[in-house]
């Protein structure tokens, strides 16, 4: 392989790696061995995000349908990791290639230490030649089972490996303009450039029984890659050689294009962009928006028109201009009693108010520890 090579994530979803009912879809896996082969006579490494252990699991435990209560889940989970991990291992070692287990929960990634070595880590099995396949621990991650979460991990797996190039295999062909199964006049759009509301508002729900995310999950990811500098593509997990067209340059799925070439941003701003869950929320007026998107600055607290949720100093908070729409991420300076007070107040009136003398002089989010999203 090239001294240069590049790197290729690919998330792959339930209903592409599972046949229903049956658990896992050996002939895709085998055929995707085959295409990291190619891949690799490209020049490209490649990294895959896999979904699939509870549809994997549950058919083996006797369960026609994906079972509702959590213990059930977590027992399917387990059961299926084993199943979805030995098919990865075989199919790709019968074509020379050796593949590595790697599980995450949102737990470690909310630890900046842990976070630091799943890096290290990914990134020396990418550089031994080995095909990492990463899935969430979902037999002790509670919250990724009930949500599913597997779009945001492939873009912070992504960021980790400085990957060239991140790509979502769906039971979809890429975005649209609205939900293509109930509306007829969804067109698609085969480009993007600025993920904005209208954008967010197109996405529709998972159309999969077997799957926990949908367009929304896979558009937001797209958004923090594309901050990143990443590009991103949404296609179909049946488009077969999809991702040796993709190596070379041609046009498969909806390609998302960042605004800028790769850059370096901050490990801590990625961090917490990706590597916690945010524990609430503040809301922004139009001039607060546009000193945070346009010139860089901190979240001041006279910018600041609602709190919600309950937070402390030191969680993750988004931020969210007039309408509604998330337009950063950062850390908050001071917990949500503390800002629900202050939100509004100049800094002479907080200065003046004993009980919120300790934010005298500090913005409510520092921009060191602010992410604005492209």
């Amino acid at each position: 392989m090239p001294a240069a090579a590049k790197t290729m994530v690919v998330k792959i979803g339930s209903s592409t790696v599972t046949e229903p009912g049956t658990g896992v879809n050996r002939s895709f896996i085998a055929r995707l061995a085959h295409e990291a082969v190619e891949l690799r006579s490209l020049g490209w490494n490649l990294v895959v995000v896999s979904s699939g252990a509870i549809a994997c699991g549950a058919p083996v435990l006797g369960f026609s349908t994906r079972p509702a209560d959590m213990p059930s889940l977590q027992a399917c989970a387990s059961v299926g990791q084993c199943v979805l991990s030995a098919a990865y291992d075989e199919e790709f070692r019968a074509c020379g290639l050796a593949t590595s287990l790697v599980l995450l929960t949102r737990h470690d990634t909310a630890r900046r230490q842990s976070y630091l070595h799943a890096r290290d880590a990914l990134t020396r099995l990418v550089e031994l030649g080995v095909v990492p396949v990463v899935n969430e621990n979902d037999t002790v991650s509670v919250d990724e089972i009930r949500f599913g979460d597997n779009d945001t991990l492939a873009a912070l797996v992504a960021c980790l490996v400085s990957a060239d190039l991140c790509v979502t295999l769906s039971d979809i062909e890429g975005l649209y303009t609205a939900n293509p199964s109930i509306d007829p006049n969804a067109r698609f759009v085969p480009r993007v450039e600025k993920i904005d509301a209208a954008i967010i508002a197109s996405a529709g729900d998972s159309s999969s029984s077997v799957g926990t995310g949908g367009m929304i999950t896979k558009i937001r990811s797209s958004r923090i890659l594309m901050t990143a500098g990443i590009p991103s593509v949404i296609c179909s997990g049946a488009d077969e050689g999809a991702l040796a067209r993709l190596a070379r340059g041609e046009q498969v799925g909806t390609l998302f294009v960042p605004p800028h070439a790769r850059t370096d941003i901050a490990p801590r701003k990625l961090w917490i962009a990706l590597g916690d869950a945010a524990h609430g929320s503040v809301s922004v007026d139009d001039g607060a928006a546009r000193a945070l998107v346009e010139r860089g600055s901190s979240l001041l607290p006279v910018g600041i028109t609602a709190v919600e949720g309950q937070f402390e100093a030191g969680d993750v908070l988004d931020v969210r201009d007039a309408g509604g729409f998330v337009l950063a991420r950062g850390i908050a300076e001071a917990g949500s009693d503390e800002l629900q007070l202050a939100a509004g107040r100049q800094q002479r009136e907080i200065a003046g108010n004993h009980l919120l003398q300790a934010l005298a002089g500090r913005p409510a989010i520092h921009r060191d520890n602010l992410i604005v999203f492209a």
